[in-house]
């Protein structure tokens, strides 16, 4: 059985009156695992489009874009989707869920959360109440504040950029060590280096924009240091 037909129901499942917390019981080790974690992503994603209150085809397909389904598979994903965005009521039940999958592993955790950042942009708008959720959602998933305010500054034109603060780095600390961060988190995002670690190639797309981020930060912090 394919793992978007188990998802499949799942969701029949939960329409039938299930409790979410009984559906994921049954789905909590591998390979269902992977089940419950595809279902929490793609609610947490129409519940991310859904925080300024309505549902842009800008969002769904930036949603599309980061999150790939194969064509085969998409009805299936489409009924998950559909669900979860009729309100943003319970996206902190998902994160929640998403978080004690993932433990102390961070990396895919802020990974997520600059996906559903690249959802609340896509209508080209970050609305105050996508900010609220968004701001939740790191603290659910123990995202320290600075590096919060390093996705949003990445993702949101208006919002205040520090080129340390995309780097993650103080402004005392002394230019080489500066270099090596920013080398360090290019080698990490590279994208070979990421799908060699089996994320799916849709997950590059953000990479490739991280390093153009990182890449821009350390231009700005070593051309005024020159």
């Amino acid at each position: 059985m394919s793992i978007w037909s188990r998802i499949s129901e799942a969701i029949a499942a939960l329409r039938a009156g299930e409790s979410l917390s009984t559906v994921f019981e049954k789905l909590k080790t591998p390979p269902e695992r992977s089940v419950a974690f595809t279902i929490a992503v793609i609610a947490l994603g129409a519940k991310m489009a859904k925080a300024d209150g309505r549902v842009t085809r800008d969002e769904v397909q930036a949603f599309r874009e980061i999150f790939f389904i194969p064509p085969e598979d998409e009805g299936n994903a489409a009924k998950v989707f559909d669900l979860a965005r009729q309100d943003v009521a319970g996206y902190d039940i998902y994160a929640r869920r998403i978080r004690r999958m993932f433990g102390d592993e961070k990396g895919p955790l802020c990974d997520l959360l600059e996906g559903l950042f690249y959802i609340a942009m896509a209508d080209g708008k970050y609305h105050p109440h996508e900010d609220a959720v968004l701001t939740e959602i790191a603290r659910i998933f123990d995202i320290e504040e600075a590096q919060f305010k390093n996705v949003r500054a990445r993702f949101v034109p208006d919002a205040e950029r520090d080129p340390y603060d995309v780097l993650g780095v103080s402004h005392n600390l002394p230019l080489a060590e500066v270099r090596k961060v920013w080398r360090d988190q290019i080698k990490a995002s590279h994208p070979d280096k990421l799908l060699a670690k089996g994320l799916p190639e849709e997950a590059i797309k953000l990479a490739e924009k991280r390093v153009s981020d990182l890449n821009r930060a350390w231009r700005e912090i070593s051309g005024s240091a020159a």
